[in-house]
């Protein structure tokens, strides 16, 4: 095997190209290369070269001083079959829970220790949410996280609670032992809620989407006003909407 191409510091190529997309985040709108350096650690010159290949294979966007992501990430993306088939399945699922509870419905897969958003419908009685469609936030600290957690491996949920865990707010669940309680309890009752754990005065009912051996391929979760949300009428619903979920993706996969 050939082995990557490396630069004079030892970084090989593909590792800065992936740093350098990496660094937008769901509420960048477009950076600067002086901005691209300081979040990468590249140099600015090794920022402003790549940047301009990227360009020309429209993977960025330049428009002056400033860059943005290209439209050829966004076809890309669209090829993800795991996501696609997901998405797709579960929006109408998705359009009924939004119409039936008036806050935004989300679903969500695990990538590392993070989730990534692959579909967002905003409820009209919903407040503004963290989370955006292809973001990512620490699985730990949203509820649709933790649904996921609970109906993953053994190992993933033990390299998680060895690690240091970034709290989001006050009310963020960062102890391990605490953590894997509530693991266990999601576990148990097949629901997680999340209480001001990823913005304040937010509140998430959130339920796995169970695949093969009974692990989650996902998660969808409704969200809305801490004070207003009612778990207890939520979960029902929710519950009966990713059983149904699970099952009509076990039929198409047949």
């Amino acid at each position: 095997m050939r082995p990557a191409l490396r630069t004079e510091a030892g970084t090989s190529v593909v590792e800065r190209v992936s740093l350098i997309l990496g660094a937008f985040r769901s509420a960048d709108h477009a950076l600067g290369t002086s901005e691209l350096a300081r979040r990468t650690g590249l140099p600015k010159s090794t920022v402003h070269r790549l940047v301009h290949e990227l360009e020309r294979f429209g993977l960025l966007e330049l428009h002056g001083t400033s860059v943005r992501l290209g439209l050829r990430l966004f076809e890309i993306g669209q090829r993800v079959h795991r996501q696609a088939d997901l998405r797709e399945a579960a929006t109408p699922f998705m359009a009924d829970l939004r119409e039936a509870t008036r806050n935004t419905v989300h679903l969500a897969v695990l990538d590392g220790l993070e989730v990534v958003y692959v579909q967002i419908l905003t409820g009209p009685d919903a407040p503004m949410l963290p989370s955006r469609t292809g973001g990512r936030l620490p699985a730990h600290a949203t509820g649709i996280g933790k649904a996921i957690l609970a109906f993953s491996p053994t190992s993933v949920v033990d390299l998680l609670l060895h690690r240091q865990l970034p709290r989001l707010s006050r009310h963020t669940i960062c102890l391990p032992g605490r953590l894997r309680t509530e693991l266990d309890r999601v576990r148990t009752e097949g629901v997680a809620y999340e209480r001001e754990e990823s913005c304040p005065g937010v509140a998430c009912v959130a339920c796995p989407i169970l695949g093969p051996r009974s692990l989650a391929v996902g998660a969808i979760s409704v969200s809305g006003w801490a004070n207003r949300l009612r778990p207890e009428r939520v979960a029902p619903v929710l519950r009966s909407t990713a059983r149904a979920l699970s099952r009509s993706l076990h039929t198409a996969d047949r």
